[in-house]
């Protein structure tokens, strides 16, 4: 018979310790922005239950096999809503720690990450091989075609994404960055497969926020992205876009290969 595992630390649900203040974007023909000083250590109320769930997994005291309890009991436990228990879930799901069965619930699969994340219905290692070949031409070619409304939305983007708190909010914001960029290349194609990952890399951008800490990394260097754009400078804009997807492989890597020590 399975028995459902009860957690029982309690947490708030307000996010913890804030985002470093954005300000305002680079100007056009400005210099490049400088780095933002690195943000104090902080923790979100699903990157808190999304740990410990983990370290009870990854240590045992949740046997593989076993049931977790119900998204409105570990939120009851945790004292935060049931979508912050659904956030660390689905990381607990990309880890490969979890699987989570429509109408059953939540069971332990593994107790260590597995070789490859899952993210939607692609893995980790689909989307690093075939990004770099997609978004970073794409981002040349913006560089070159974007039109004043793209460069409009990409810079509103990059300030609602350097004040925003809520994790969720963010990915979603993070993945329409990306899908405005494939758009302004004016090369169908490019839009379309963006358009195809776009679910894939919002959860892909959701585990490295919840476990590597991403988040300030790639708002910087979203920032040197749109700059190179701005300027219509495709070589520098294909650079930067290059920089920033070998900054997540190298997370993911991270993450993987932590797993197998």
């Amino acid at each position: 018979m399975t028995r459902a595992i009860f957690l029982t630390v309690n947490l708030s649900d307000s996010r913890t310790a804030g985002q470093a203040d954005g300000g305002q974007l680079p100007m056009r023909a400005a210099a490049a922005p400088a780095p933002r000083p690195a943000p104090l250590a902080r923790l979100s109320a699903a990157e808190a239950v999304f740990s410990a769930i983990r370290q009870d997994i990854e240590s045992g005291a949740v046997e593989l096999g076993a049931k977790l309890s119900s998204e409105a009991t570990l939120a009851g436990q945790y004292g935060v809503s049931r979508s912050v228990i659904r956030e660390a879930l689905r990381s607990c799901n990309a880890l490969g720690l979890t699987v989570t069965k429509t109408g059953k619930g939540t069971f332990v699969v593994a107790d260590k990450v597995a070789n490859d994340l899952t993210l939607g219905q692609y893995s980790a290692r689909d989307l690093n091989e075939a990004r770099p070949h997609i978004e970073v031409p794409a981002a040349g070619l913006a560089a070159q075609r974007r039109s004043d409304e793209d460069l409009k939305q990409l810079r509103g983007l990059v300030e609602e994404m350097l004040g925003e708190n809520d994790p969720e909010a963010w990915v979603a914001l993070d993945a329409a960055f990306h899908s405005i960029i494939a758009r302004a290349s004016g090369n169908k194609v490019f839009e379309s497969v963006v358009a195809d990952i776009r679910e894939a890399l919002a959860h892909q951008s959701e585990t490295l926020n919840m476990v590597a800490d991403r988040r300030h990394a790639s708002d910087d260097e979203h920032l040197h992205i749109i700059e190179a754009i701005d300027a219509g400078e495709a070589e520098a804009a294909e650079a930067a876009m290059a920089a920033h997807l070998a900054a997540v492989s190298a997370a993911l890597d991270s993450i993987l290969n932590s797993s197998q020590g």
